[in-house]
């Protein structure tokens, strides 16, 4: 398909102009007739603009979140919903974005729902963003679902901006650290090491390997490349498999101390994501069916699969939970109590804010440890490399 740029008169004689992806101009000037427009022009975007549309103009999450709590102020405001997603299209700065509220517009304009709208771009809302649209304008409420949504989306984009920023630190000291030994190993070290090569002396097993080790690196340095390269095409590939994501989602569970902030942050998003669910107006298991997908966990995904069935069949959420080595006790006697006292939503809230805030101690902890973690291993590093270097030069010396 490709993206084409219209204008045109509506039906009170106003010039409106938007973008359109579709097969052809034919197929523009149709929907745009149907829509009871006049045309004036119909274009195709220039390619630079495409290309910075699919590559440079990702829809972030934030993106999506302020533009929920835009579409909720207009909502609540009285304005109608065709208005209010074109005033939307006028305020909104990603191009992409743009032209995805413009579309989803056009088809509300024309009779769709604005859940089916939002459900035929996955790409940009999810399951779970359209599910909870869908229980609003089910009843009625969609200002508040929406507001409400962008609430939690935030929080959830909030905590993974704080995981991910505590991460970028230690990764950039490792990579760098890596990155220094590789070329110590190319270029310094075979200078060094020269002189002992040519003594023929007897060296110490770590010398050897030091001394093979720069002499492989410094005569195929580029395989190392390619090797590294071939490790994560391999491992993509591997993923793309069920039963290959699910080892890899199995391994992050098991993980020493990583483990263990895996395991909270995918309890986070079940809870919160359910919560939302919920209070939208969402049946119970058609919250869990969604909430499934939003965990991304083949573990957790399996064990909420297991809860569904037991739900359809009347029997507690809990019952499938209370036997489960990954989700904690507290959490399914909490939901046997939320259940039982019909309070299902507020005992979710509990427990999101508490792991929550649970997380962002173990985070911080780790911030806290990784320094002198990542100072020790420098350490050693570069101590057994001098060790390697320095010793048999210093026994050299000693037997003049």
């Amino acid at each position: 398909m490709a993206i084409f740029k219209y204008r045109a008169f509506d039906k009170d004689k106003k010039e409106q102009t938007g973008i359109v992806e579709a097969n052809s101009k034919e197929a523009v000037a149709e929907v745009l007739v149907e829509k009871g427009f006049t045309i004036i022009s119909v274009s195709e975007a220039s390619v630079a603009r495409k290309i910075n549309l699919d590559f440079l103009n990702r829809i972030k999450t934030k993106e999506v979140v302020i533009f929920s709590r835009q579409f909720s102020v207009l909502i609540s405001a009285n304005v109608s919903m065709v208005q209010a997603l074109k005033i939307l299209v006028e305020q909104t700065a990603n191009h992409r974005l743009k032209m995805v509220v413009s579309e989803v517009a056009d088809e509300v304009d024309a009779g769709a729902t604005l859940s089916e709208a939002l459900g035929r771009r996955p790409d940009v809302f999810s399951n779970f963003y359209t599910s909870v649209v869908k229980s609003g304008e089910t009843s009625g409420k969609l200002d508040e679902v929406l507001s409400y949504l962008a609430d939690e989306m935030e929080k959830d984009y909030d905590m993974m901006s704080k995981i991910k920023g505590a991460m970028i630190y230690p990764a950039f000291v490792l990579v760098s650290l890596v990155a220094v030994g590789i070329i110590m190993m190319i270029f310094i070290v075979p200078k060094l090491t020269s002189i002992l090569t040519e003594s023929q002396a007897e060296l110490p097993i770590a010398t050897k390997i030091l001394i093979g080790s720069s002499a492989f690196l410094e005569k195929y340095w580029w395989l190392l490349f390619i090797i590294i390269a071939g490790l994560i095409f391999l491992i993509r590939l591997f993923t793309k498999k069920p039963w290959g994501k699910r080892q890899i989602d199995l391994i992050k569970l098991k993980l020493p101390i990583f483990g263990h902030l895996f395991q909270l942050i995918y309890l986070v998003r079940f809870t919160r994501s359910m919560n939302t669910l919920i209070i939208g107006g969402v049946t119970i298991s058609n919250s869990l069916k969604v909430a499934a997908e939003v965990v991304d966990n083949k573990i957790y995904q399996e064990l909420i699969e297991a809860t569904i069935k037991e739900v359809e069949d009347g029997n507690s959420i809990s019952s499938v939970f209370i036997n489960s080595q990954v989700m904690p006790k507290m959490v399914s006697q909490m939901l046997n109590i939320g259940e039982k006292t019909g309070k299902i939503d507020i005992i979710l809230e509990r427990i999101t804010n508490f792991y929550s805030r649970e997380v962002m101690n173990i985070v911080a902890n780790l911030m806290t440890l990784m320094e002198p973690i990542i100072m020790i291993i420098m350490g050693l590093a570069v101590g057994m490399m001098v060790a390697a270097i320095i010793l048999p030069m210093y026994n050299m010396a000693s037997q003049f």
